[in-house]
Formats: structure tokens, C-alpha cells, sequence
């Protein structure tokens, strides 16, 4: 038995003296992330709040007055800290494919929707306009459609069923790092990930 420990750890030794490649992945540092608590009572359709996204229904008269609101901080996980959240908005036109509504909620435990509420990859664009750079933790903003629609210079009168506001997040740690995109996976609702790198309010006509 003893011969036979041995040669492992000589086998072991081997292997590791044979190394010749350093990857990337073997110097990873941790980081924060984005946490977005939605106001789900402000959306004009029913949502869920694991989904990340709220609604302005199309058939009401009173579209653009209908509200859209979140709470944003961050979770260092005790190992990392963040001194700067930048806040990105945008209007975008329907993708070719969109979720369902009613939001289908089914995975894991009956908490996510089955599928990402906005397109992956979650970037932001130079497209996008810097909207605030919160400072203070949890800050709450609130916006009408009519609000939204002048910051981002839509045109609500032009606006057409499952068109989107968005807003994304680059975070600012207070190490000097700042993180300008996250793996896809963080930013999918479907997947219950500890961080929500976007949210935002689609138009429906229900």
C-alpha cells in the first residue's frame, strides 16, 4: 500500500512539473455585481420580479404616463467593494424573436422565467447614453414612458408592441477596476444568477 501512495505522488509531482501553459482563468480576481430589486406594483401588466422586467401596456390612453421604477445596489460577496455604479439607458426597437406574455415562470422551483427577458449579450453600446453614476446605495429611480421616451429620444407616438427601454450597468470598484460587461449567464434571467447586469420595461398591447 505504501509503494502504491508513493508512486502516485511521485505521478503527481510529474504531472504538475510538466506544466508549461499559464491560462487566464488560473489569475481570476473576484468582482461585484449589480442587484436590481424591480417595482413590480409600478408596472401597468402583471410581472415577476426574478424576470427583471416590468410593462407599458399600448392599449391604455394614459401610455405615457404609465410608471417604470427599480432600486439598484450591489453585492461584493464580503471579498470586494464598490464605489461607483454607471447607470446606461436606451430605447430599442422589437428583436425578431421575443419572450411570451404572460411571463411562463417554471425554472428552477417555479422562481425564473423560462427564457431571458432581453438580448444576450448584455454591452453596452457607445450607442447608449450615460444616464447617472450613482454613488449611494440603494438608489431608487423612477420614469414615466413620456420621461423615458425624452431621455433616450424616442418617439411614443411611433412606439409598437414589444419596442424596450433598457437600462445597463457598469460597475466601479473601489480597487480601481471597472467592469464593463459580465458573462453572459449573469445576465440572464432565466438562470437565477447572484447579479442583474439590466432591466427594463417592454411595450405590450394587451
Amino acid at each position: 500500500m505504501k509503494r502504491i501512495i508513493f508512486a502516485m505522488l511521485i505521478g503527481l509531482i510529474g504531472i504538475s512539473a510538466c506544466k508549461t501553459v499559464d491560462y487566464d482563468w488560473e489569475n481570476y480576481k473576484y468582482t461585484a455585481v449589480p442587484i436590481v430589486t424591480l417595482d413590480t406594483a409600478k408596472s401597468a401588466l402583471a410581472t415577476r420580479q426574478a424576470a427583471k422586467v416590468s410593462f407599458f401596456n399600448l392599449k391604455s390612453a394614459d401610455v405615457g404616463s404609465q410608471q417604470f421604477g427599480f432600486s439598484l445596489n450591489w453585492e461584493g460577496f464580503g471579498l470586494v467593494t464598490v464605489s461607483s455604479i454607471e447607470v446606461y439607458a436606451s430605447y430599442n426597437k422589437a428583436e425578431a424573436s421575443v419572450p411570451g406574455y404572460p411571463i411562463v415562470i417554471n425554472y428552477p422551483g417555479n422562481q425564473y422565467p423560462n427564457i431571458y427577458q432581453f438580448p444576450i449579450p448584455s454591452v453596452v453600446k457607445s450607442t447608449e447614453k450615460l444616464y447617472d453614476t450613482a454613488t449611494t446605495f440603494p438608489k431608487t429611480y423612477s420614469f414615466t414612458a413620456n420621461e423615458l421616451a425624452t431621455l433616450t429620444g424616442a418617439n411614443l407616438s411611433t412606439v409598437e408592441v414589444n419596442d424596450y427601454f433598457l437600462f445597463k450597468f457598469i460597475l466601479n470598484l473601489s480597487d480601481g477596476r471597472r467592469i464593463i460587461t459580465f458573462f453572459n449567464n449573469v445576465c440572464d434571467e432565466s438562470r437565477g444568477e447572484p447579479g442583474d447586469c439590466r432591466v427594463g420595461v417592454r411595450f405590450k398591447n394587451q
